[in-house]
């Protein structure tokens, strides 16, 4: 809980197609918007949007705490390598599967920016 307000923009993505070994680099700008000094979870989900098996609807991989002043912007900025992505399959091997993905950023899981990315093969 904060006594104050915050505003997500510019969510940006280093690439929209990635390889198995890549590392993809995640920024958003957050605003205070309210009249107090106070901390922001920033929260970074992702979701795969074509898995072979039954996969959570998002799953948290990262977040950072904040501290604004009132009217301060600042950048966050998240390296996502694509290894964690990998889930265990039907076999038990633990693998990332080529597809397209969905990467959300905000304060809580359900008002998020979004965007979407591919892993190749």
């Amino acid at each position: 809980m904060s006594y104050s307000t915050f505003e997500y923009t510019n969510l940006t993505l280093s690439a929209a197609s990635l390889s198995q070994t890549d590392t993809l680099t995640v920024t958003v700008d957050l605003k205070n918007t309210g009249k107090y000094q106070a901390v922001e979870i920033v929260q970074l989900y992702t979701a795969d949007l074509f898995g072979s098996i039954a996969r959570p609807v998002k799953e948290l991989k990262d977040f950072k705490r904040i501290s604004l002043k009132p009217g301060e912007t600042k950048k966050a900025e998240f390296k996502l390598p694509v290894e964690k992505l990998a889930f265990w399959d039907i076999n038990n091997n633990k693998t990332v599967e080529p597809g397209k993905f969905t990467l959300m950023v905000g304060g809580n899981s359900y008002e998020v920016l979004q965007k979407d990315f591919t892993v190749q093969k």
